[in-house]
């Protein structure tokens, strides 16, 4: 099955039957909401409520222990405070139902489930000040520490050996590295593949593990107005690419993202490892690789866009979105090299760590 057949495409009249079917509830508001490989509708209930529904793919629909220890987590971290996400039962107390649905490709079975609806707005929207960089780089840190005293049955499903996303795959880029033929940016990648075999992979039993959320991205963080001025952390969406990692991973994986439409970018990991490390210190092993993790975080985002445009031509203003001046923040990062881009972060971060 290709990647396009695999992704859903129902329409609202679909959406708001399934609201009705599985949930009970009327729809008075349906919105198509962006995705990269799901679908999501906000909806109103004309009884009340906010709500998102989530339509997954048909691939990852067949992951249902992957999806059972993800909705664990949510209402795991939603009962210590952290604000994401729960998901809801349906009428027979299911918090999800694999639903067997014709998107024009014949029936293939999704996976629904119905979550809260979280306010704000995505953090890609403001301008981000050091001190909400700060309290990103503190929340990812905290969040993770909080993610190893989760317990669960399927939890070892979380290994996830052959999620693309996972920094610990990063070899698997190569069976793809033939899309960016012609390119320039190529042999720079290539590069950066080689070096996390020579540098990363040797140091990977001294890193500290974890379970990842893997996707910190500014699309799935939210913030809320606090003060005139101000912003603050609101909400934290999409835990599709939970898996067992290292604390390193997390770090470099919000650095990368919060790079993304700032006017400084490498100015913006100081802030980001100061938060990080006001709960969680770097050890030897994890400092001296962060700037190739951040870098091979790029070169997968690059990499994997051109492969998802191939697939999905129709989603192609979308998925570029991922992967915007990924090839610039590659080559600035690569040419500015590791000594001087480690000299701004941990500099930084200690003066802005000092009291």
């Amino acid at each position: 099955m290709s990647t396009k057949e695999s992704n859903p495409y129902l329409s609202h009249s679909q959406a708001t039957e399934i609201m009705k079917r599985l949930y009970g509830l009327t729809v008075s508001v349906v919105l198509p909401l962006p995705s990269y490989i799901d679908q999501n509708f906000y909806i109103a209930a004309s009884e009340g409520g906010e709500f998102l529904l989530k339509i997954l793919n048909s691939a990852d629909s067949q992951n249902s222990s992957v999806i059972e220890v993800q909705t664990h987590a949510m209402n795991f971290l939603h009962q210590r405070g952290f604000p994401v996400q729960t998901t809801l039962p349906t009428l027979t107390g299911q918090l999800t139902s694999l639903e067997e649905i014709d998107c024009g490709f014949g029936m293939q079975k999704y996976l629904v489930r119905l979550l809260t609806y979280l306010p704000g707005i995505t953090i890609s929207k403001i301008t981000r000040s050091p001190q909400i960089l700060y309290d990103v780089g503190k929340m990812a840190a905290t969040l993770d520490t909080v993610l190893l005293q989760m317990e669960h049955p399927n939890i070892s499903a979380l290994q996830r050996e052959d999620l693309m996303w996972n920094l610990a795959n990063i070899p698997l880029l190569n069976q793809h590295i033939h899309l960016m033929d012609g390119d320039p940016i190529q042999k720079t990648v290539k590069a950066v593949l080689e070096q996390y075999q020579i540098q990363i992979v040797p140091k990977l039993p001294l890193f500290r593990k974890c379970i990842n959320h893997g996707d910190l991205n500014d699309r799935n963080l939210l913030v809320e107005p606090d003060g005139p001025s101000k912003y603050k952390n609101s909400g934290i969406l999409d835990f599709g690419d939970m898996s067992c990692g290292y604390f390193i991973f997390e770090l470099a994986i919000t650095i990368r993202y919060m790079m993304i439409g700032s006017s400084n970018p490498v100015d913006v990991g100081g802030p980001v490892v100061a938060g990080w490390e006001s709960v969680f210190p770097l050890n030897e092993a994890e400092r001296d690789s962060l700037y190739l993790l951040v870098l091979c975080r790029f070169c997968q985002s690059l990499v994997m866009s051109r492969r998802t445009v191939i697939q999905q031509p129709e989603n192609e203003e979308y998925v570029m979105v991922a992967s915007k001046s990924c090839t610039d923040h590659i080559c600035h990062l690569w040419e500015l090299g590791k000594e001087e881009v480690e000299r701004i972060w941990f500099q930084s971060a200690a003066r802005f760590s000092q009291p």
